[in-house]
């Protein structure tokens, strides 16, 4: 093929994938904006490349979104019970077993944490440009579920110090994400994949609050 051709087709490429990365960040857009609820089972697993292992937990998430305040909380299952619970600025992991609640402020982080937490899951496609380059990666199929794939490198040099690389797998038919990879330096890596979603879920007030006691104890580490 001439010089000419070959180039010809690798702009035809370059518009082709355009369009569709324009059609995905779009759908998110439609999503975001009658976003308020959601409800999903999810698998986590944190990989650790310097003594090649995997740890895995799994549970059900939800959301909830009212105005522009966020609420999430992570009821994790397997292997230890334990609740993870963001809202007003401040994250809690309770620990039932040694009856703990750490506490975490996000302080002037608190809108960046926000944007993570619903990371393709009921946040918007132009969100998602304003604080990663995103490109299209092509179409994979995740668990029979045909997905756009898209690959986002943080702007923000804080941020790409933690994670260089981060890609979503999108629902097609939906607009969210089914799965997620966060890649850390050294090769290390978390995942997250996301089953049975409800979008809207019927969710109780109480699902937002950490079953706590008398005699729970919270800790605020410093630093």
């Amino acid at each position: 093929m001439p010089l000419i051709g070959v180039l010809w087709l690798l702009l035809l490429c370059s518009l082709a994938q355009a369009q569709t990365l324009d059609s995905v960040l779009k759908k998110m857009d439609a999503v975001s904006a009658n976003f308020h609820t959601a409800e999903a089972n999810f698998v986590w697993q944190q990989y650790q490349r310097v003594v090649d292992e995997t740890d895995t937990q799994a549970g059900t998430v939800y959301y909830r979104k009212t105005g522009s305040d966020i609420e999430m909380m992570a009821e994790v299952k397997q292997p230890d019970h334990k609740n993870v619970l963001y809202r007003d600025g401040k994250l809690q992991v309770y620990q039932p077993n040694i009856n703990q609640v750490m506490e975490y402020s996000t302080g002037a982080n608190r809108s960046e944490i926000e944007s993570y937490l619903v990371l393709g899951f009921g946040g918007s496609g132009q969100d998602l440009m304003k604080s990663f380059d995103v490109t299209y990666q092509g179409e994979e199929n995740v668990d029979n579920q045909p997905t756009a794939k898209l690959q986002l490198i943080p702007k923000s040099e804080k941020v790409r110090n933690s994670f260089p690389k981060i890609f979503l797998w999108i629902d097609l038919s939906r607009g969210i994400s089914v799965q997620q990879r966060f890649e850390q330096p050294q090769g290390d890596a978390r995942t997250a994949k996301y089953s049975d979603v409800r979008i809207p879920a019927k969710i109780g007030n109480d699902v937002f609050q950490l079953k706590t006691n008398k005699k729970t104890q919270f800790v605020s580490p410093r630093g």
